[in-house]
């Protein structure tokens, strides 16, 4: 019988893998806890107009890449493509703005969009994302920018830069766009295929276009922040003041647009040239009408999205691990020693400590190697000989020191020997 494997554009995150994804999840929540952001978690699924209107029916994601299917009720819903649409749905249905008020929320989950598999993007792949809602002052910005960024170094990153840019507002992109469609038209033959298409429904697209011969045309044209009106021009002034107050360097980049429709003023993309061409691992931006389009409060917002495919491949490239060693492994041999080694685990859990407790009966020789590998510091030995004596043996992994104690002195000790462990764990 043939085994049925996972559709093409998925894939399982093994038991050996899981590790490195938790701590960069616990990493993030950690991080954005101090910043006094508070988790949301809105369904994967959702109406299939929410993401018409928020995104863009003529953007890429809307076009081309929503798993998007018929219920049973006779509805059409959709599978989210990004994470940000539904946020806000979530805001505005349960009124979670007040009048004045900054709302700070983060989500991580999976999102799906139907596109070619490669390294680092999937047809069902994650986010983690972070929105501040509620504020138009250029601080929250950089606020939400130095968040991304710390995170990034925080994790081990090294080779990071900035791409910067403003859209402006909505008269500021129209501006543009006639000036940019006049500028490409004459162009149009030589520009790709899918930009010949966006010429006409959304040419702000062609600027981000990856195709060679679109990109030497599209460094000619003119440049987006030559047409910012002047208090778009102060606010992304003030948000490269904030960001340079805080020593986080910066490029800019008028081309940079991001693929969504929703965006206004601040775009910005962080890149890691360690990721070769799938550079990208956090973009955001300020979307200040969505809050409204998806009939709301006109509300300012801005928020990012990190892509933990794509930002775990790139820490497995870079040998960043964390530690999942085992503080204490427990073999135990015969009939006897089984349930004592399992209260004597137990014991050690309750304490708080990680502990492996080997299953195998096999032979002495072999458990101790599988204690080895754990990366454990104790290993707890119960035989035969310790069940008739009530004894343990504990013998230390990084000293090799090996002594006898009772089993109930282990057992009422576990904080001196969680003690000796961390003592052990940092003199190794």
């Amino acid at each position: 019988m043939t085994t049925i494997q996972a559709l093409r554009g998925t894939r399982d995150i093994l038991p050996e893998e899981t590790p490195l994804w938790q701590w960069v999840e616990s990493t993030a929540r950690d991080l954005l806890y101090r910043a006094a952001y508070r988790e949301i978690r809105p369904p994967m699924f959702e109406q299939t107009h929410l993401f018409e209107r928020g995104i863009g029916e003529a953007t890429d994601v809307v076009g081309k890449e929503m798993y998007t299917f018929e219920d049973r009720g006779g509805r059409s819903i959709t599978l989210r493509p990004e994470i940000t649409a539904g946020l806000v749905r979530a805001v505005n249905e349960h009124k979670l703005t007040a009048q004045g008020s900054v709302l700070r929320l983060w989500h991580v989950g999976p999102a799906f969009r139907y596109e070619r598999p490669q390294a680092g993007r999937q047809r069902q792949f994650h986010q983690l994302d972070v929105e501040l809602i509620g504020s138009r002052d250029p601080r929250a910005d950089a606020e939400v920018i130095a968040i991304a960024n710390t995170l990034l170094q925080t994790l081990g990153l090294k080779s990071l830069t900035m791409d910067l840019n403003s859209v402006g507002n909505g008269a500021d992109r129209q501006r543009y766009r006639e000036a940019l469609v006049e500028f490409l038209t004459p162009f149009k033959a030589d520009l790709d295929a899918d930009s010949q298409n966006r010429l006409e429904s959304n040419p702000l697209r062609i600027l981000d276009s990856k195709d060679a011969k679109t990109q030497a045309i599209v460094h000619t044209a003119p440049s987006l922040l030559d047409y910012l009106s002047p208090d778009s021009q102060k606010h992304f002034d003030q948000v490269q003041q904030y960001l340079h107050d805080l020593g986080i360097p910066y490029q800019l980049n008028p081309r940079l647009v991001r693929g969504l429709d929703y965006y206004t003023h601040t775009a910005f993309e962080i890149q890691s040239a360690d990721l070769g061409a799938q550079a990208t691992v956090c973009g955001g931006g300020r979307y200040d009408g969505l809050m409204a389009q998806l009939g709301g409060p006109d509300t300012p917002a801005i928020g990012w999205a990190i892509g933990l495919e794509r930002l775990t491949l790139l820490l497995k490239q870079l040998s960043v691990e964390p530690n999942t060693a085992m503080d204490a492994y427990v073999v135990s041999r015969g009939e006897a020693t089984a349930g004592k080694a399992l209260q004597v685990a137990h014991a050690l859990r309750q304490a708080g400590l990680a502990v492996e407790m080997d299953l195998s009966g096999a032979a002495f020789g072999k458990q101790f190697k599988r204690a080895d590998r754990s990366g454990a510091v104790l290993c707890v030995i119960l035989g035969e000989a310790e069940a008739e004596q009530g004894t343990v043996q504990l013998k230390w992994l990084t000293s090799g020191e090996q002594l006898e104690i009772s089993q109930a002195s282990l057992m009422s000790g576990t904080d001196d020997i969680r003690q000796k462990i961390q003592q052990a764990r940092q003199s190794a």
